[in-house]
């Protein structure tokens, strides 16, 4: 911070987190999905929300940042290389725009919501919904979009030696749970990345949830996570059958 600068109060900001490289499918952040790059629809979610006060694309790209300048999206900063890599975590990364706009900028927020590109579709009720929550529950660390885990854990292996096969879980009192119809087990849930709301002073403290994690549950079928040509593929029918009106909408186009 400067001396002429005064912190900003706190508020929430989204932040969508798009590197240049990928290695399933080059450019997959600025390919065309409903004639848009796909980030786009992040952004503009984002940006649609009454409760996000500022949307930050996070990118180590200059073509990636043109677009999302183009979409709306503030890119304050390059992301440093070292926080671009494969084995780069959401906590490198969040951590360093949280640290980057409270020194350059003297900002610092409260809430952060993650909109990442790869899982482009989601309402923006839910962010309002997610952020109102935290907002009431000041114990509550993390919100993350949740459906119902398409695979039961229960009914899952490892490999052993000799390939003998090991149950992945146990359920207490229950011999042989894998062999059990799936009405019966557990329910359990699977985290879709396509929201995720995070306390600034969690991130901060080194954790992308904290110890209070709450469930956000989005509607099973909207969840898609893009990493190779086939999952896009796949996108592109989800967009046409389920979402584009919504989304359109997002973007003023039909």
């Amino acid at each position: 911070m400067t001396g002429t600068e005064t912190e900003s109060p706190a508020g929430v900001i989204a932040i969508v987190p798009a590197r240049g490289g990928s290695k399933g499918l080059p450019g997959k952040n600025v390919r065309s999905l409903g004639g848009h790059p796909l980030i786009a629809w992040s952004i503009a979610a984002g940006r649609a929300s009454s409760s996000v006060d500022r949307v930050i694309c996070s990118t180590d790209s200059e073509e990636i940042a043109a677009v999302a300048r183009e979409y709306g999206a503030e890119v304050p900063f390059l992301r440093p290389p070292e926080f671009a890599t494969d084995t780069a975590t959401d906590l490198d990364v969040f951590g360093h725009a949280l640290q980057w706009l409270a020194a350059e900028e003297g900002y610092r927020t409260e809430l952060v919501v993650q909109l990442r590109p790869t899982t482009p579709f989601r309402r923006t009720a839910w962010i309002d919904d997610a952020v109102a929550r935290m907002i009431a529950e000041p114990g509550i660390s993390c919100m993350r979009s949740v459906v119902p885990a398409p695979h039961p854990p229960y009914k899952m292996w490892k490999i052993g030696a000799e390939d003998t096969l090991e149950p992945l879980l146990t359920i207490e009192g229950v011999a042989e749970p894998f062999n059990m119809p799936r009405q019966s087990l557990p329910p359990t849930y699977w985290h879709t990345g396509q929201i995720d709301v995070i306390r600034s002073a969690t991130i901060l403290q080194g954790s992308m949830t904290g110890s209070c994690i709450k469930a956000l549950r989005a509607e099973p079928g909207s969840s898609v996570d893009i990493d190779t040509l086939e999952d896009f593929e796949f996108a592109e029918l989800v967009f046409e059958r389920r979402m584009a009106p919504e989304l359109r909408e997002l973007l003023g186009t039909t």
